[in-house]
């Protein structure tokens, strides 16, 4: 048997989710399940690096999955593509070592939360935006996201009930990124996020833009551990799963976008690249 490493883009708007559920379910895990019983006759087992909530999109979830079929990689992704229905696709597939674990092995994940804040709705972005009608202070929005960046407790920012070890994680960084017409995109990179998190943590900085608490009640709320202090969970569609990233050069995926720096700072050691640096966590868990 193989490994075969999987890079996958897909619409969450009609899928329950990543992870197959009991019942009727319609999960990006489940159809492509069916696609590789179809292309290959095996009843394969696909892991996932994200669980990605119901609604939530992605451009490059990582899975991994064991075949014993004889097809190439090349083919592999011809094939499935060829039966997968229009809202999920294979971008790339490639062989892996028989211990990759898409989860475990992972350094760090990188999501974006999108935002309209145009002067009216946009229903071409009705599935991928979430339409915020004031307008929202981004540099108060940037100041407060500081405050999160690092390990920290997130606690605040976990959905109740959440079943986990540890409520540490770290976050490399938070950039919001004001575009002209009206799109704000909010992108954070993290070696693992707690359920909900970032939907969480958007909430509550949205109510930094609108004016309704200050900037600097983000560190409060961080620092409180106090679920109830935070902001609304936003909705599901305006997230996306951007790519998850390997430090293995045997698993390559585009380095992480920070400043160039030593290798003191990070545990990986050197940078790689004029002006980039592959970043470890051992924390990563959804």
């Amino acid at each position: 048997m193989r490994t075969f490493r999987l890079i996958l883009e897909y619409d969450g708007s009609d899928f329950d989710g990543w992870q197959v559920q009991d019942g009727e379910s319609r999960t990006v895990q489940g159809t492509l399940r069916e696609a590789l019983a179809r292309v290959t006759g095996e009843a394969a087992s696909v892991l996932g690096a994200g669980r990605t909530d119901a609604g939530t999109h992605a451009e490059g979830q990582v899975a991994a999955v064991r075949l014993e079929t004889s097809m190439p990689p090349e083919a592999l992704l011809r094939a499935l593509n060829g039966v997968l229905p229009r809202d999920l696709a294979v971008r790339d597939v490639s062989l892996a070592p028989d211990d990759f674990h898409p989860i475990r092995d992972a350094h760090s994940k990188w999501y974006r939360y999108a935002v309209w804040n145009g002067p009216g709705r946009s229903p071409l972005r009705n599935r991928t935006h979430l339409y915020v009608a004031p307008r929202l202070d981004v540099p108060a929005m940037r100041a407060a996201a500081k405050a999160l960046v690092g390990r920290h407790d997130f606690a605040a920012f976990m959905a109740v009930k959440s079943d986990v070890r540890t409520t540490e994680r770290t976050i490399f960084s938070f950039e919001i990124e004001a575009r002209g017409d009206g799109e704000i995109l909010f992108q954070v990179e993290g070696a693992g996020f707690l359920r909900h998190m970032v939907r969480i943590v958007v909430g509550t900085l949205l109510e930094v833009g609108r004016g309704r608490r200050p900037p600097g009640d983000v560190a409060e709320v961080l620092a409180g551990r106090d679920r109830r202090a935070a902001g609304p969970t936003v909705p599901a569609h305006g997230l996306t799963l951007v790519e998850v990233r390997y430090a293995d050069p045997a698993l390559p995926l585009r380095c992480s976008r920070h400043p160039l720096a030593t290798p003191a700072e990070h545990p990986t050691g050197a940078p790689r690249g004029s002006s980039s640096v592959c970043l470890a966590g051992p924390d990563i868990l959804s």
